[in-house]
């Protein structure tokens, strides 16, 4: 198969022609039809992630057709349409077998555990837990985003964060995460405060339906205006990027007893970011976490969509070939280099 892989970190990815994955017995090879370009590669490669392996093939945002299915794998069949969530449960811990299967004790993450979507063909282990079988009415290249960014958020502000109709969300870093998670408020009928550097990415945020929008280059307090826009403050708040500077602001841009939800990856030298606490404690704020969504949540969205109250495909803002795929994933760093909105590979 053709794949984009790297052989050592910050090093140029290189097409090259690689061997099929093997079929796992209770799973199945997915032939690869859309993949996302996530920031989250882009911390593969720049060499933050500990369980990367060289050489590596990146790509967790997946979706396809069933190529093959293993011997011990009941429930799907070859032509089948499907994606997967980034994170693969075991099926065997406490986590997975209370339904959690996105903080899973033993997970599998293809594009950082093992090799991933930027390839013609993926390896999809347990695929009775962790695969997700995709309406025919969902394209494929408009499903991929629902693997990481999508999903992310859903869970991120709706779940974690228990966001509720009538109150404020704040979102810090208007990327794929942060551009989903405004328009799954909107769903929920909440109001929104969009907070980026980038002038296209507070476009696209209110196109979406954010009704304030802060430019974090042009406010001397980041916190403040968000206090002073929303009245009091922010009921939850989305680090969507992972900048020790967001995650601060993400913080102390809330109410009293608001919700800050750390969603973007704090990796680097933004892993340890310092945080208020004296503020956290003084105003009862809680500190949450969120890692992706588990393949049974899936279908909610399904509905969602189906119902016409989310639109992925409004995210879509480039449809890559595996080659473009790979030079944009090199890009991310770079001043201006992300993409606005999701980007995605659908030429293999």
């Amino acid at each position: 198969m053709r794949a984009a892989l790297y052989r050592a970190f910050q090093e140029p990815l290189t097409i090259e022609s690689v061997d099929d994955p093997d079929c796992p017995s209770d799973g199945v090879v997915l032939e690869v039809k859309a993949n996302g370009v996530c920031r989250s590669d882009w911390h593969g490669w720049m060499g933050h992630d500990p369980d990367i392996r060289l050489p590596h093939v990146p790509g967790h945002e997946l979706t396809g057709v069933v190529a093959a299915v293993g011997r011990d794998c009941e429930g799907w069949a070859a032509g089948d349409r499907a994606a997967a969530p980034f994170i693969l449960g075991c099926g065997r811990c406490p986590s997975c077998a209370a339904g959690q299967p996105q903080v899973c004790d033993d997970q599998a993450q293809p594009g950082f555990t093992y090799w991933g979507g930027f390839a013609e063909y993926v390896a999809i282990p347990r695929a009775r837990l962790n695969l997700v079988r995709l309406p025919e009415s969902l394209g494929f290249v408009e499903a991929a985003s629902l693997g990481c960014r999508f999903t992310t958020a859903f869970r991120a502000a709706v779940e974690q964060g228990r966001l509720r109709a009538g109150e404020w969300l704040a979102v810090h870093g208007c990327g794929g995460v942060g551009l989903s998670a405004v328009m799954i408020a909107k769903a929920a009928g909440a109001q929104v405060a969009a907070v980026d550097v980038d002038p296209q990415a507070l476009a696209a945020a209110q196109t979406l339906g954010a009704g304030v929008l802060i430019n974090a280059r042009s406010v001397d307090d980041v916190p403040a205006a968000v206090r002073e826009a929303t009245g009091g403050g922010a009921h939850v708040s989305l680090d969507a990027l992972g900048h020790r500077e967001t995650c601060r602001n993400s913080i102390l841009c809330l109410r009293t007893q608001g919700r800050h939800v750390q969603v973007g990856l704090l990796a680097g030298g933004h892993k340890d970011p310092p945080l208020p606490m004296g503020r956290v404690i003084a105003r009862e704020l809680e500190l949450i976490g969120s890692h992706g969504m588990a393949a049974h949540r899936f279908p909610q969205l399904f509905e969602m969509i189906a119902a016409g109250a989310l639109d992925p495909a409004r995210l879509v803002t480039q449809r890559l070939s595996l080659e473009d795929g790979a030079a944009l994933l090199m890009r991310m760093g770079e001043p201006g280099g992300a993409p606005h909105g999701v980007a995605v590979i659908d030429r293999f």
